[in-house]
């Protein structure tokens, strides 16, 4: 999961990343005037100002995760510091606005358009007549041509982390002037505009040498309205200043220095005042919200009124009542105990002290929040093993309420918590619908009827034989302590291995699993008959059994509609074959994994309401994705992918169909849960190649509504954005979908206030 639409497309999907997430529509897409995509979730939150109320001058200090190892963004070790330092120092053809979709960028084009489809695509650049390198040679066709050999694929030479796009150019030429620049496809590529952005130099692409190692930690020319100064890796930091030959407006500060520093770190380098702008954790959010809250008392750090007018305890944590038996028994004829507690309180007040003037510090800032381009989702590995059953795979999906996993995360933050409903867009981009109906509502009914269709029902006593493993789990505890030897691991059911049919979780309140008494329940499988009408219309696809196995097939496909599951399996374990039906679930053990794992303690509640067991394993931050994502080592996972103004390319690599190497392995791309069809597949590729936007869009939510059906992956949530900042820095903070403006940011004049957007009336933080 960094991220989609604010930086270089070349790294935007190549690794996921963690913290640290269109329904089967043709049928719908038909049979509505009203728009799919709706609207972004949450506004930007930057305190936008106008350039006339900053500052000139001034050095803005910005954390980053780390000082990248590469300035260029095409390379695979590339990061999102490459990414910022691109955005501030290179040309790009086109930005993201406030919905995510590319917009062109003035400061370089005075337009891009297709003026030819027949009989080869041509797109024709018209060039900023301004525009500039550093070193004082104008941007021209020469940079463009130079760019697409390197990125082409053609000679392996170069280093490249992906060509895609690049690989479809025949050729590049100068147009009728040396401001333009013909671009002409060897084949159609709807998503053209996601090409040279961001453009390097020719003295960069030129050659294999320089491409590989020559913009590695120094970029000598770029034509941006910051240039780098200097790259310092003992000092954790990179340092931009402004580009005297930006012909642009001019930037307002001086400079910008990118710190590396480790995100539990970053609440005391606020508090010490060498940071003013830092994304940060829930819990640091909640700091630095409290010191700019409402008025304290003095003595004892204590709000005068807690939320909803009630008091609130001190900042120690200590009650009045606590308060007046501390009094007391320093007071006390026991001496004693009256000298434990002179020193006890003396320590809490130089405790409360040192909270006051951390809290001091911090009065300055302000938490500037908004939905970050990405969103978490829950994996499930279908390479083999029980999920490797589609029938488990939706039974696992339609066990999860998604809705409470949303605002589980996103509503004590005071943030929109609604559930992401595509694997290609997030809600305002122009690809996004609603397209989890394809795989039908959360249903716990349903999901048993789906287990005991695929053989799991409740089948105890089981008993493990020794060295056995539950299905599901790739390796033995002995195996992974050989491995790692840090894994912490959790395991639902008895601790001999052996579960009772009906021991576990008994019913006695008179209610079923899901939590509703039998009174409420009924049997609507949440999928919809026009849903399913417009799935089975699309594919068509049966057995001679009858049973439809369309990928885009109604909730329910595999059981009779309304099958009940075995009589008291509601809470029991679920077996076959003799196995206890036990999913393993890999999660990072970091500290900045805290969301993540209390997000999948909820997941694990309720695959426990269907029979379905887990053990988790927490495994540490720096093995996480490298040995147990992408290597396959995992039943269930979360991670997060960052969206795309240009799903059809950069989504396809992420769900297309792997396929088999030379040497007999598995090509997985970025497919990492390993479920892919041909028919998404075709699709992708259809949207890939028409350059009718509206059909681009029809293709891809039926694309997305079969990835749905295929339950490799889930979308839960989109992410939190969290950004500290001083309360005078204008225009930074939560971007959102938007790319950043450098030259803008910079510190507001003496009175002067920026905007910040109104939090909506139905995200007020839960108590």
């Amino acid at each position: 999961m960094s991220h989609v639409g604010v930086g270089p497309r070349a790294v935007m999907r190549s690794v996921a990343f963690l913290t640290a997430g269109v329904l089967a529509v043709p049928a719908l897409a038909g049979c509505t005037s009203e728009d799919p995509s709706g609207k972004p979730l949450a506004e930007r939150d930057v305190a936008a100002a106008a350039r006339t109320s900053v500052s000139d001058g001034g050095t803005l200090r910005w954390a980053v995760d780390s000082v990248p190892d590469t300035l260029n963004a095409f390379q695979s070790d590339a990061d999102a510091t490459t990414t910022r330092v691109a955005q501030a120092v290179l040309p790009s053809m086109f930005r993201m606005d406030e919905t995510g979709s590319p917009v062109r960028n003035p400061d370089y084009l005075e337009s891009a358009e297709v003026v030819d489809t027949e009989p080869k695509q041509v797109v024709v650049y018209k060039l900023n007549q301004q525009a500039v390198w550093s070193d004082g040679r104008e941007i021209g066709a020469a940079d463009f041509a130079a760019q697409w050999r390197a990125l082409s694929g053609k000679d392996s030479a170069y280093w490249t982390a992906r060509n895609a796009g690049y690989d479809r150019i025949e050729k590049i030429e100068r147009g009728a002037s040396d401001l333009e620049v013909k671009v002409t496809f060897s084949r159609p590529y709807a998503d053209w505009k996601a090409l040279f952005t961001p453009l390097y130099p020719k003295d960069v692409t030129g050659t294999p040498d320089a491409f590989n190692d020559g913009a590695r930690r120094a970029l000598k020319v770029s034509a941006g309205p910051f240039a780098v100064k200097k790259v310092d890796t003992k000092g954790d930091q990179v340092v931009l200043t402004g580009n005297p030959r930006w012909w642009g407006e001019p930037a307002k500060l001086d400079q910008i220095v990118l710190r590396a520093v480790p995100r539990d770190e970053r609440v005391s380098e606020l508090v010490a005042g060498k940071l003013d702008l830092a994304e940060i954790d829930p819990e640091t959010a909640d700091e630095v919200g409290l010191a700019a809250g409402p008025p304290r008392d003095a003595a004892t750090g204590t709000p005068l009124m807690g939320p909803g007018g009630s008091p609130a305890a001190g900042a120690q944590g200590r009650s009045a009542a606590e308060a007046l038996r501390s009094w007391a028994v320093a007071n006390g004829s026991d001496e004693e105990a009256a000298e434990e507690e002179v020193l006890a309180r003396e320590e809490r007040r130089e405790a409360e002290a040192k909270a006051r003037r951390r809290q001091q510090a911090l009065s300055g800032f302000e938490v500037r929040k908004s939905l970050e381009p990405a969103y978490t989702q829950l994996a499930l590995n279908g390479a083999d093993g029980p999920l490797a059953d589609e029938r488990v795979r939706r039974a696992v999906a339609r066990a999860l309420d998604r809705e409470k996993l949303a605002e589980a995360v996103l509503k004590p933050l005071g943030l929109p918590a609604e559930p992401v409903g595509s694997h290609l867009a997030l809600s305002g981009q122009p690809a996004y619908a609603d397209g989890s109906g394809a795989l039908g509502e959360q249903n716990a009914k349903e999901a048993r009827a789906l287990l005991a269709d695929a053989g799991w029902v409740p089948g105890g006593p089981v008993k493990k034989k020794d060295g056995e493993e539950a299905a599901g789990a790739e390796k033995d505890k002995k195996d992974e302590e050989e491995k790692d030897g840090k894994d912490e691991k959790k395991s639902e059911g008895d601790d001999d291995g052996t579960y009772i049919v009906g021991e576990d979780n008994k019913n006695t309140d008179g209610k079923n699993t899901d939590g509703r008494n039998e009174g409420d329940r009924n049997d609507d499988d949440g999928g919809g008959d026009d849903a399913k009408d417009g799935a089975d219309r699309e594919s068509g696809e049966k057995h001679s059994s009858g049973k439809n196995t369309a990928q885009g097939g109604a909730p329910g496909a595999y059981a009779p509609k309304g099958t009940a599951a075995p009589a008291g399996a509601a809470a029991a374990p679920l077996a076959k074959d003799g196995k206890a039906l036990t999913l393993r679930f890999v999660l990072p053990s970091g500290p900045g994994s805290e969301t993540l794992r209390t997000v999948a303690d909820r997941i694990t509640d309720m695959l426990k309401e269907i029979g379905i067991g887990t053990e988790v394993s927490k495994v540490p931050d720096e093995s996480y994705f490298k040995d147990h994502i992408a290597a396959g080592e995992y039943d269930l996972a979360l991670y997060s992918w960052p969206a795309s103004a240009f799903p059809a390319t950069d989504a396809r690599p992420i769900y297309a169909k792997p396929v088999p190497a030379a040497d007999g392995s598995l090509n997985v791309a970025q497919n990492y849960t390993r479920v892919g069809t041909d028919q998404v597949d075709q699709l992708f590729d259809r949207a890939m190649t028409t350059l009718d936007q509206k059909e681009a869009r029809g293709l891809l939510r039926k694309a997305d509504s079969r990835i749905w059906a295929a339950a490799g992956s889930v979308p839960l949530y989109q992410r939190p954005q969290l950004v500290a900042a001083r309360e005078n820095l204008a225009n930074a903070g939560a971007f959102g979908f938007e790319t950043p403006v450098y030259e803008d940011m910079g510190f507001l004049k003496k009175g002067a206030q920026g905007s910040r957007p109104s939090a909506p009336a139905s995200s007020s933080p839960s108590s």
